[in-house]
């Protein structure tokens, strides 16, 4: 390390080079949303997904426009210029096709053949009425293309498969532009395009944001600390330049940021003002001591460097935990974390350290020396710790007992919409078709036959029709669609289009009928429920957001149906689409969670065991660090936050970090008793020599994840006050637990 300090400054020159090509790839630096980094990787369910779709085309291609009216929209004016939007939203770029009840029709069989009624008769608003009576008869249409208020209507449009962002922009610019064309200032919208625009806007806001809200709150805690400018330029340079070089590698590697992202600057900031201000404070120690700067900085490198070394791998390790998610947004969220942790640790060593060399001490060593008050107040906390040590066991002992009551109520009825901006019009948008058509996550059936049995069978249609019946009279369900709706519209049709004929014709040979003349009238539709061979086909529909748990009853009352009222020797019935897959990564949040922090523990124990070479020790560094997690936990309970993919960071963080404490409390205890003072004297010297800067990288800790609290992004808000809160609890546990677990065991 000495020969490395005599090249200060060609270290830092080296890294004034990489600052400066890491701000040019800032630019390119990626955002992406998509609900499939969501989904669960490997899962049987998901490869079912997959190959499902090469035949039936994904479920969320779709874009909802929904245009109010005051009153009614059964008002001429308005019908024409819905009428005309609907028209010229075939243009639109990616937009496969259109549909609105504007250019709908009614099949009808006349001596002539098949011919057309409009559903709406646009020209003559004497028949609004009777149209409006006739969609309500049908209930076809009624919370799908028109709200059962008939306030307002839908223009449906199918996307193309799986746009990215680039396309789903343009996409919504020639859709606004087309809405003002016709007069439509208000409007709601609902789609994968748009929450890609609006989730990607929100990350890209919450980045900036919370950079610039952590940076001032580190900055205004180190003045208030160190009272020396040239001190907190110092630091504030070493953290930035870090969370630079951070970033810029992030874009060199083509990383995308994602919806997590918000987190990367206050990580790198505050567990960057966490390596800085230990090494700081024992330095300055040192200086105070009349050690010259060399000396003090390799004597701070040896005793502080090392354990700070450590408490950056196990930071990176609790983050690599997360590795075991099968969530593609959590794993690369604890990958990219890990990498952050290092390059902060590997810049404050070999920038920050020679630095501070160059400058003259005293620039750096405070006016008036430590306050006296950091000596009074650490040094009661010990006599505290050494006067009622069984008091503090007891109510350990008890508080674990409560975590562990919190731990049982947790739950996992996440919601969609608590991904979405508070207050944010895609979050009053998602609101809207909630409440007055069939929601946003989509439901597909996948419908397989058995043995010779084709999916036009007229037995396989009867069972088919069994199911959707079924799903239509689940009350989180709508819109419900399948191939039938084709026969079912052909006998209506042949029965003077009235609606108590809208049901399977109830003889084989009409149904045979029925299947000859619908390849003829509609053979492309068809094709978008039933495969080639006839083997396969679907049932779609939409759920409403009423929570995982309540959905998790849904569908295994589908299968209690499907199992008992469906003959399974003709055709199964499997749950399958977007939102199945989402709500299936609920189930493994848990299961991973818990495997990553028993693997993490692991790889943190042997660390340990390598530097304490003390099982004992080794024993009081883990005891105080399962509380943190316990109570992160139990918080989830009491607080009745739903456990989902990305909350599960927060134990990933509380573990990586609340450990650091530990490791730097235990590491300068052993120095003192190698020393040769005694237990209360090491103790004594600990409290004092590296209390004070526990406290302040806690407070830093605290107030840095309290930024997140001014997100408009749920998790990100709720995961900030876990943090937070859970960081706090975990040092006043290493300052009281600690002392008296060496006290008994040692």
């Amino acid at each position: 390390m000495r020969k490395i300090l005599a090249f200060k400054r060609t270290i830092l020159a080296i890294f004034l080079v990489l600052a400066i090509g890491s701000g040019f790839l800032l630019p390119n630096l990626k955002f992406s949303f998509d609900f499939s980094q969501f989904f669960p990787e490997g899962d049987e369910d998901l490869i079912f997904y997959q190959e499902f779709i090469k035949e039936f085309g994904v479920d969320d291609s779709f874009l909802l426009v929904a245009v109010e009216n005051e009153g009614s929209v059964f008002e001429k004016d308005f019908l024409s210029r819905f009428n005309d939007l609907t028209q010229a939203s075939k243009n639109i770029p990616y937009v496969i096709e259109n549909q609105s009840l504007t250019t709908l029709s009614y099949p009808l069989k006349t001596a002539f053949g098949y011919t057309k009624l409009p559903i709406i008769r646009l020209n003559d608003s004497t028949k609004y009425a009777a149209d409006w009576e006739k969609i309500q008869e049908d209930d076809l249409f009624v919370n799908t293309l028109i709200d059962e208020e008939k306030s307002s209507l839908v223009l449906s449009l199918e996307t193309i498969d799986k746009l990215d962002y680039a396309q789903s922009i343009e996409l919504l610019t020639s859709l606004r532009q087309l809405l003002k064309e016709h007069g439509f200032e208000e409007y709601h919208l609902l789609g994968r395009a748009y929450f890609y625009e609006a989730l990607i806007a929100m990350q890209k806001e919450e980045l900036i944001k919370t950079s610039i809200a952590a940076t001032l709150l580190v900055l205004f805690i180190l003045f208030l600390v160190y009272r020396r400018t040239l001190v907190v330029t110092i630091t504030m340079i070493s953290i930035i330049l870090a969370l630079v070089l951070f970033l810029g590698l992030l874009s060199l590697l083509g990383k995308e940021l994602n919806s997590l992202a918000s987190f990367y600057p206050i990580l790198i900031l505050i567990v960057g003002t966490s390596d800085v201000i230990h090494i700081l404070d024992d330095y300055l120690s040192k200086l105070r001591n009349c050690l010259e700067k060399h000396d003090a900085m390799l004597r701070t490198l040896k005793e502080v460097g090392i354990s700070t070394l450590l408490t950056s791998v196990t930071t990176a390790i609790g983050f690599a935990s997360l590795l075991t998610s099968k969530s593609s947004v959590v794993s690369g969220f604890g990958v990219n974390s890990a990498i952050g942790v290092l390059i902060a640790f590997i810049t404050i060593i070999f920038f920050t350290c020679p630095l501070l060399l160059l400058v003259k001490k005293e620039k750096v060593l405070p006016k008036n020396g430590v306050s006296i008050k950091w000596t009074t107040g650490l040094s009661q906390v010990n006599n505290f710790t050494k006067k009622y040590p069984n008091k503090i066991l007891t109510l350990s002992a008890v508080f674990t007992i409560i975590c562990i009551w919190g731990i049982t109520k947790v739950n996992t009825n996440y919601q969609i919409k608590e991904s979405l901006p508070k207050g944010s019009a895609i979050a009053n948008d998602f609101d809207f078709f909630q409440s007055n058509y069939g929601g946003f996550r989509p439901l597909e059936v996948a419908i397989t036959t058995e043995g010779q049995f084709k999916i036009t069978d007229f037995k396989v249609t009867q069972e088919i029709e069994k199911v959707a019946q079924y799903l239509k009279s689940v009350a989180p369900i709508k819109n419900v669609q399948s191939v039938n709706i084709f026969y079912k519209g052909l006998h209506k049709a042949n029965n003077l289009n009235k609606s108590e004929f809208f049901v399977l014709p109830e003889k084989a040979e009409t149904f045979e009928k029925y299947k000859n003349e619908i390849k003829k009238l509609a053979r492309k539709p068809f094709s978008k429920y039933v495969n080639a061979e006839e083997t396969k086909s679907r049932i779609s529909a939409k759920v409403l957001d009423v929570g995982l748990d309540t959905l998790n009853t849904v569908y295994k009352k589908f299968y209690d149906f499907t199992a008992m009222n469906t003959d399974t020797t003709m055709v199964k019935f499997k749950l399958t689409g977007t939102g199945i897959l989402l709500d299936k990564n609920a189930f493994y949040v848990k299961d991973s969670l818990i495997q990553g922090l028993l693997l993490g523990l692991l790889i943190v124990a042997l660390l340990m065991a390598l530097l304490f070479k003390n099982l004992k020790l080794l024993l009081i560094s883990l005891l105080p660090n399962m509380l943190p997690l316990l109570f992160a936990a139990a918080l989830l309970g009491f607080l009745g936050i739903p456990l989902e993919a990305t909350i599960s960071v927060v134990f990933a963080i509380v573990f990586g970090i609340a450990v650091d404490d530990t490791i730097h409390f235990l590491g300068r205890y052993k120095i003192g008793i190698s020393k040769g003072l005694t237990k209360e004297e090491a103790l004594k010297v600990t409290f004092l020599e590296t209390g004070r800067a526990l406290v302040i990288t806690t407070l830093i800790l605290f107030f840095g994840f309290l930024v997140l609290l001014i997100s408009v992004h749920t998790p990100s808000f709720t995961i900030g006050l876990l943090i937070s809160v859970t960081l706090l609890t975990a040092l006043i546990i290493d300052l009281l637990l600690l002392p008296v677990l060496i006290r008994k065991m040692l």
